[in-house]
């Protein structure tokens, strides 16, 4: 006995609206809109999978940078003497410690914050930005082996807390959209 199939939602204005479980036979292909979403479902997942682990890939060029740092940036060509003077002199060893304590206090609070309140947005290249110039601060005034860990140990915890921030984020939307996902297939199997 072949059942009766109801048309899906929008398909023809003059038809009235159907019930939400409305079934298809087996013979039957789903309608477009269903598939398009089940279809955008799944590469939501996929996409959100692949962004839950971009603080890795921060997190290994951070290494690579304080690599270059253990090795006094020496790959690096050196500046010109006449560029040297128009930067002026470096800022004291002790005034780039205090920034460097504020920066890792507040871009922790900052990723905490973030991550409390389920938002998507992580600060990760800028990061590596800030972290990088306080390497390159510590190699001009010539204290950088004495600072090295402070600003690899610091520039690790905030680097870490974006990569947990984002990761947890990306898990929280990929369970919403499995569940989203599977019901569609549960009003599909229906019978």
């Amino acid at each position: 006995m072949k059942r009766h199939v109801m048309q899906p939602p929008g398909s023809d204005m003059n038809m009235p609206r159907p019930p939400d479980n409305w079934e298809y036979t087996s013979g039957e292909s789903m309608p477009d809109p269903l598939a398009e979403r089940i279809s955008a479902c799944r590469a939501s997942i996929r996409t959100l999978e692949r962004r839950a682990y971009a603080g890795v890939y921060i997190l290994s060029a951070f290494i690579l940078i304080s690599i270059g740092a253990t090795l006094d940036f020496s790959f690096l060509p050196s500046f010109p003497p006449a560029i040297r003077k128009g930067m002026g002199g470096a800022p004291p060893a002790g005034f780039i410690s205090i920034a460097l304590a504020v920066y890792v206090f507040s871009a922790s609070i900052l990723s905490l914050s973030r991550m409390m309140e389920g938002s998507d947005k992580t600060g990760g290249i800028a990061h590596l930005g800030y972290l990088g110039a306080f390497f390159f601060f510590y190699h001009a005034c010539g204290d950088l082996e004495t600072h090295f860990w402070a600003v690899f140990a610091g520039g690790a915890t905030v680097l870490i807390l974006e990569s947990y921030q984002r990761w947890y984020y990306c898990r929280e939307e990929i369970q919403k959209e499995r569940e989203i996902l599977a019901g569609m297939e549960r009003c599909l199997r229906r019978d």
